[in-house]
Formats: C-alpha cells, structure tokens, sequence
C-alpha cells in the first residue's frame, strides 16, 4: 500500500467513526497533517483522491467538507467506469450476469413495497412502449424508465443506483437486438406487461419469475450474439 492510500485510510477512518461527520468541514490543511501525523503533501493528495470519488467536496474559497455520503452521490461514478470496459464481451457478459442475479430479486421486492401511484407511472412508460414499438429509439427509453420505475418502488436507493450503473454497459446490446432482431419489441413488450402484471397483483415470487425471465432472454440473445463473432456497434445511448 503507498503512502498516498494509507493517507485516504487516515481520512475514511475518521469519517467512519464519525469524528467527521456527513456535512463536518476538515481542519485546515496544516492541521490535518499535524493531526494524522502525514505531510502536507500526502495530506493534499488524499484529499484530492476522496473529492474524486465524491467522499469529500472542496469548496474554492470556503474549504473542504464531508459530503452526504448518500449512495446515489458516492456511486455516481459507476455507470462511467462500466462505460470504459465497452469493447470487452467478457466484461459485458459478466455485468448481465450481475443483473440478472440482481434485477428480479429488486423486482420481487418492489412488488411487496410499490404504491398505487407508483405502479401507475410503471403502467404509463408500458403505455409508451406500445405506442412506439416500431421506434426503437423510444421504446428503448420507456424501456429504461419502465426498470427505473421498477427499481425506484423498492425505496432502496443503493439498489437502484447499482442497477442503473451496470445497466449502462447493456445500453448498446439492447437496442443492437432491437435493430437485427425484428421480433425483439413484441417480445419486450410481452415481458415487460407480464412484469407489471404481476407487480400489480403484489405478487414477489410472481414479479421476480417474470422478471428473472425479461433479463434472462436478453442475456442469452447477447451471449449467442458474441458467439457469432458480430461486433456490437459503439455510440448507441437508448436502452432495451
């Protein structure tokens, strides 16, 4: 471990035991050397290191703080990293994988805690879908807003961050299935109805069969894709 990392460590641990707290401004530079026993130098650079990934906030003029440290902040930077590893089918294959041992349990879980309100904007982007099946475009962004829907009706903010950073990586699979694969809407379209369905009856194992089953075909029409050696084209942004 270098002394850089060491220094970070110093910096979580006192955020950890809640010597500073979410929100608590660190003493000036000097100080917090002094205090952790490291240079000034090392002390500057794990401050910068933590600011990077959102731990830390410095405010030009004023200091540095301790931010929210809520989830949706602190893994923020996911869906980007997940970005970068775009030309790797093993990667890619790998993060389907994670959804699909993610997703349905999210959605059986949404079943026994989504509200009235929420199952009708979940309703209204299915609506949408079916207006645009023959717009790839639009479907794939219903599509993305449908699973937000979905995920955001668990109330676990964690959760919903994950799933929406891995699915970043399946952004150009989906609608790449939806451009070769001219059966592809009506298919989503029915798993999609079975998913609401059931989330509408508040039915878990039902929600998480439905959806085990949406992400699971997606999954293998990516595998049998790679395997045919067809490259995914790069620069797709909508969803499926």
């Amino acid at each position: 471990m270098s002394l850089t990392d060491k220094a970070i460590d110093e910096i979580r641990e006192l955020i950890r035991t809640g010597a500073l707290p979410p929100g608590s401004k660190l003493p000036p530079e000097p100080d917090l050397a002094a205090q952790l026993g490291l240079s000034r130098n090392l002390a500057r650079e794990a401050v910068k290191a933590l600011a990077v990934a959102r731990v830390l906030e410095v405010r030009r003029g004023d200091g540095t703080y301790v931010t929210s440290l809520q989830p949706s902040l602190l893994l923020e930077g996911l869906g980007g990293a997940v970005e970068l590893l775009q030309g790797d089918s093993v990667a890619l294959q790998d993060l389907m994988e994670v959804r699909r041992l993610l997703e349905p349990l999210a959605t059986a879980l949404a079943a026994t805690r989504i509200s009235d309100s929420q199952l009708a904007v979940v309703k209204r982007h299915l609506d949408a879908m079916r207006e645009a099946r023959d717009d790839v475009e639009q479907l794939n962004a219903h599509d993305a807003a449908f699973h937000r829907a979905v995920i955001s009706a668990t109330g676990n903010e964690t959760l919903l961050t994950l799933l929406e950073g891995i699915s970043g990586r399946t952004l150009r699979a989906r609608i790449w299935r939806g451009l070769v694969d001219d059966k592809a809407a009506g298919r989503t379209l029915a798993e999609h109805e079975a998913i609401f369905n059931a989330l509408s009856t508040r039915d878990a194992a039902l929600s998480q069969a439905a959806a085990l089953l949406h992400v699971s075909n997606t999954e293998q029409w990516l595998r049998e894709h790679l395997r045919s050696g067809d490259p995914l084209p790069l620069g797709t942004t909508a969803r499926k």
